[in-house]
């Protein structure tokens, strides 16, 4: 056992919480944590196998050997002015970095002086796989939290290495040359390019270890059965079937030892990893869950980069086998190693230079553009049977994984692969859970910028993850998930064949330019159907072109030519029924790939096909070129046009519905809106009242396990507080009788308002319990006399007099915190719209000009905003703006855990907040600011 500092002695406890797992940038991983006195002799080990010329750069002189002083003073350490980390692979050492505090004149110093010096010493052969930049970002990290805010590191001229790891890591610097010693002094405060570097290479590094799994040159199936069945022995026969173009090992340890191949696959098989003579890429596993770790620790010391886990008994199984999920993912981590799994279906690549198929699906899919992520087994062979049965010759798998209970390997993981992968233009995902919803939305903004993703999201209404699936809880409801993954750019549908025939027609056909649809066919009643489904789904349906029951594949080809020619629309729906006459399914099918051949700019406009009862066509559509197309329609190119077909209106529409949506989104993320600065803000002031604040409410204290308690701040510091960021709140005076109400409306002036603040009648104009536009003494005595039988006592109902706001509309504004995705920011119209029919808006923190337009103008009832029926239109310029101060506000301090601003009464010129609640808590840390790491198992 490890013995901590706590345990030795030491003034500090053993910080556990630095403890982290990182991809490196090759795609393998390393553990970091902090160094202990029981690393003694790991260290000398570690020294040893460094070069001397390392040794030189790091000291400055021969040093062959640490002392017996320097070992000391290396492992011990207070963990605040004296910091050591290591990064270990296999449970050794790879690469340390520390650092010491010191004052102005660089000698040794306890706080508060903030400098100080930092050195690394990375073993030889491993420099080049970034592990300084990793150790860098997680000891400036470390230090911060010490209250250290810059570090100094004097660097020889020729270890151009280690200088380039700090000017590389984005943090503003300093730079200068003495006594033949380059000084570099870094300020460790995060900056927009030190963020920017970061996740560059995170994302480098996560998609390296992604590729190191997808793309093998060698493969062991360990589990390998004797006879005939079993997932061992079918995974080796689809690994031969599917053409990989690796070498593949069969390893069971119950093969006679004997026995050099298996047969009749004719692959050398193995008793154990250890005795492939020969590197091994990636291990699948296929053995009972209690004997993995053995496999396991076998894999690690050969050197294996990669695992695919089949066995189940995990997660999914109780407490039992989350127990060994956590301590698989920590000894594969531990050797450099990423999983798939476990409990996986597995893994395919249809890539002609791979050809993987290292899952139990019994055949490789056809080649394609589509990248698939399925966190089900039974959805990921749904999935791949029915793309191959609608869309053979249509669309294509260029990769695939199932997941299972995604312990180490994620959809954010694939993300970041296939955002750069050449071989995909489309990303289709089924998702159960999404553990760091913060940094998937972030993920998939950045990748929907170049291709479409859509997810379909499964365990919506379930309130709790997956058995199996380790993820942080998330109280946010799936309708501002829905929201939130829209404002990221992700098509998010509903059911998985909204999923696939979304998949078939964005994989198939170009992007719409706009929402107008242009409908022909030969059944009035279908073009109908497909015109309703246009509206209901958000597009602009022309009048339909009726070609009557009698219209041959000719017809169809001069009505989509000239359809296709227009440019009042942007894209057409084709419906079609059995028509009288000898024309084939196939001679429909060649008439309208002619025509979109032949059209001037045939990769414009989407095409798609409605059809009831005609056997064939389908499958004709989707032919691919040269595949029985007759030499006349190859020489019109109409060979090379494939359309995808559908056999309901609904389903094509609410298709092209979102593809139209997205391409929208897509252009106007070429030109992304911004978060405006308003002089007005007082940040540091704000930044100052919410210290005092929690001081005051003694929120600053340790919190309890369950995580700090928000303290909801007063009306007087909730209006201070949010006029520092230009928000002003009416001022509501108390009314304890109805003498002081009469001197409140006095102060502020007739007429007024009297209305009650008790939490269990706040927003309750249901009851009857707001009086307005009191003109004078009299009606006021009336109302507050009316209000205290009706409700109760005036010490129990609390009422407040209000001066009389404009008339306008009354919305509602609110940000939260949320522990997994951040901050979100609400709006919606007060009362039944937003309580009732859950019609509110949802948002990311921080909120550009762009993203409060959109989000006011995207609720159910957002017409009464813009005059409906005649109305004045309100100054939703005024709303927009309140959005963008509530999202600084939330953004700038993380302590605001909670604002509600309710009724906030939107007139024709200007905004009214009527009322408002803050909620201040210590501020929860920062996930996606700090250094890289891997999730916490």
């Amino acid at each position: 056992m490890q013995t901590t500092p706590a345990q030795s002695g030491h003034e500090h406890a053993y910080p556990a919480h630095w403890e982290a797992d990182v991809v490196l940038r090759d795609g393998g991983t390393a553990h970091l944590r902090p160094i202990t006195p029981d690393d003694a002799q790991r260290l000398v080990s570690f020294y040893e196998q460094v070069s001397d010329e390392s040794k030189y750069y790091r000291f400055f002189a021969p040093y062959p050997r640490l002392s017996d002083r320097d070992v000391h003073r290396f492992t011990h350490h207070d963990y605040v002015d004296r910091v050591g980390l290591a990064a270990t692979v296999g449970g050794e050492f790879i690469a340390t970095v520390r650092y010491d505090r010191v004052d102005g004149r660089g000698l040794p110093a306890s706080g508060p002086a903030d400098e100080a010096e930092v050195a690394f010493l990375v073993q030889d052969a491993h420099q080049g796989r970034g592990v300084a930049s990793a150790l860098l970002e997680h000891i400036a990290a470390v230090a911060r939290e010490r209250d250290i805010r810059r570090f100094t590191a004097e660097v020889l001229p020729a270890n151009t290495k280690m200088i380039k790891v700090f000017t590389d890591a984005g943090y503003t610097q300093k730079r200068s040359f003495e006594d033949g010693v380059v000084r570099l002094q870094l300020d460790l405060e995060p900056t927009d390019r030190s963020l920017a570097v970061q996740r560059a290479r995170e994302q480098r590094a996560e998609a390296r270890s992604v590729q190191r799994l997808i793309a093998p040159g060698s493969v062991a199936v360990i589990g390998t059965g004797r006879a005939p069945g079993g997932m061992g022995r079918t995974v080796l026969r689809n690994l031969l079937a599917g053409g990989f173009t690796g070498r593949v090992h069969a390893v069971n340890h119950a093969f006679p030892e004997d026995t050099a191949r298996l047969e009749p696959e004719g692959v050398p098989a193995h008793r154990s990893v250890l005795g492939i003579p020969e590197p091994v890429d990636l291990a699948v596993i296929a053995v009972p869950a209690e004997q993995v770790p053995s496999v396991v620790a076998e894999c690690g010391e050969h050197g294996v980069q990669g695992l695919v886990v089949l066995s189940a008994g995990y997660g999914e199984s109780g407490a039992d086998g989350r127990h060994r999920q956590r301590e698989l993912v920590r000894q594969a981590r531990s050797y450099g190693m990423r999983i798939i799994g476990p409990n996986a279906f597995g893994l395919i690549n249809t890539a002609a230079g791979v050809r993987l198929n290292a899952s139990l699906s019994p055949e490789l899919p056809a080649a394609g553009r589509i990248g698939l992520f399925s966190q089900s087994g039974a959805i990921g062979i749904a999935l791949l049977s029915g793309l191959h049965r609608r869309a053979a010759g249509l669309v294509g798998i260029s990769s695939f994984v199932s997941a299972g209970n995604r312990a180490d390997v994620s959809g954010n993981d694939f993300l970041q692969y296939w955002h750069d992968d050449p071989d995909t233009d489309l990303v289709l995902m089924y998702l159960e859970s999404i553990g760091n919803p913060r940094k998937f939305t972030r993920l998939a903004r950045r990748t929907a910028a170049r291709k479409p993703v859509v997810v379909v999201k499964g365990a919506r209404h379930g309130g709790a993850a997956p058995t199996g699936h380790a993820v942080p809880s998330t109280r946010i409801p799936d309708a501002t998930v829905s929201d939130l993954l829209r404002q990221a750019g992700v098509i998010r549908v509903d059911t998985v064949t909204e999923l696939a025939d979304t998949g078939l027609l964005l994989a198939s056909q170009p992007l719409p330019a706009g929402p107008r649809v242009a409908i022909l066919g030969n059944s009035e009643s279908l073009a109908l159907l497909t015109y309703d489904a246009c509206l209901t789904d958000g597009l602009r349906p022309q009048p339909p072109y009726d070609l009557t029951t009698g219209a041959q594949p000719a017809d169809f080809r001069r009505a989509l030519a000239g359809a296709l020619a227009d440019e009042e629309c942007d894209a057409v729906v084709v419906t079609a029924i059995p028509w009288v006459g000898d024309a084939s399914a196939a001679d429909l099918a060649a008439a309208l790939r002619e025509a979109v051949a032949a059209s001037p700019s045939p990769a414009a406009k989407p095409v798609t096909v409605v059809h009831l009862e005609i056997p064939g066509l389908a499958e004709a559509l989707a032919e691919p070129p040269g595949a029985g197309a007759d030499d006349a329609d190859a020489d019109a190119g109409g060979a090379a046009v494939r359309i995808p077909a559908y056999p309901a209106a609904e389903r094509a529409v609410r298709a092209l519905a979102e593809a139209a949506r997205y391409a929208r989104w897509r252009r106007l993320a070429a030109e992304p809106g911004r978060v405006p600065e308003y002089e007005d803000i007082d940040e540091a002031g704000a930044a100052a009242d919410i210290e005092v604040l929690l001081e005051a409410h003694g929120a600053v204290l340790a919190p309890p396990p369950e995580g700090p308690r928000a303290v909801t701040l007063s009306a007087p510091d909730t209006q201070r507080l949010l006029a520092r960021y230009g928000i002003a709140v009416m001022p509501a005076l108390p009314a304890p009788d109805p003498d002081a109400a009469v001197r409140a409306a006095g102060r502020l002036g007739f007429p007024v308002a009297l209305k009650p603040t008790a939490p269990h009648l706040r927003h309750r104009a249901d009851l009857g319990g707001v009086r307005l536009d009191l003109g004078g003494e009299t009606e006021l005595r009336r109302a507050y006399t009316e209000l205290t039988e009706l409700l109760g006592k005036p010490e129990e109902i609390r009422l407040v007099v209000q001066s009389m706001a404009p008339r306008g509309v009354d919305t509602v504004v609110r940000a939260a915190i949320d522990p997994a995705a951040g901050a979100v920011l609400s709006f919606g119209l007060a009362g039944a719209p937003s309580l009732l029919l859950g019609d509110t808006a949802h948002r990311l923190v921080p909120v550009t000009d762009r993203d409060a337009a959109e989000q006011i103008r995207s609720i159910r009832t957002a017409p009464l905003l813009f005059g409906w029926r005649g109305a004045t239109p309100v100054d939703t310029r005024a709303l927009e703006e309140l959005l963008l101060r509530v999202s600084r506000l939330v953004d700038d301090h993380p302590e605001v855990v909670g604002a509600d601003l309710e009724p906030v009464i939107v007139a024709p010129h200007g905004v009214h907040v009527l009322g408002a609640t803050i909620r201040l808590s210590p501020a929860p840390a920062r996930t996606d600011l700090g250094p890289r790491s891997l999730p916490v198992v």
